[in-house]
């Protein structure tokens, strides 16, 4: 599904960090880690399940003065899919409105953990 309005997200099977050692981004998954190429890193890095494909590219085209990248990042998305590294949503995700536990902090939602350092 690589629809210009669909949003693509980053599998919760995986996990999407830059790794100092390997100097790029990857995917990690409990058997192991895919080293990814700068235009693959670039790309899921805006995969967050918020914009849609037109917005990410728009938005590459923007951050490398490109033009022309649909069809190269329609057809990442594409081999991206079918190794389940992403999932797809039709339309934005909405937050349910559901206020935090008393006396505690908290997310209404999962929230996935991320590296800080």
């Amino acid at each position: 599904m690589t629809t210009a309005t669909a949003r693509p997200a980053i599998n919760r099977l995986f996990r999407f960090q830059w790794e100092p050692a390997q100097q790029a981004h990857v995917l990690l998954y409990p058997e192991g880690m895919v080293k990814l190429n700068q235009s693959a890193g670039e790309i899921l890095k805006r995969c967050d399940g918020e914009r849609s494909v037109a917005e990410i590219v728009a938005d590459l085209e923007a951050a490398f003065n490109a033009s022309n990248l649909s069809a190269d990042v329609e057809a990442f998305l594409k081999m991206a899919d079918e190794q389940n590294w992403i999932e797809w949503s039709p339309t934005a995700p909405t937050r349910p409105s559901v206020a935090a536990p008393q006396g505690g902090a908290g997310l209404p939602w999962d929230c996935p953990a991320e590296d800080l350092q």
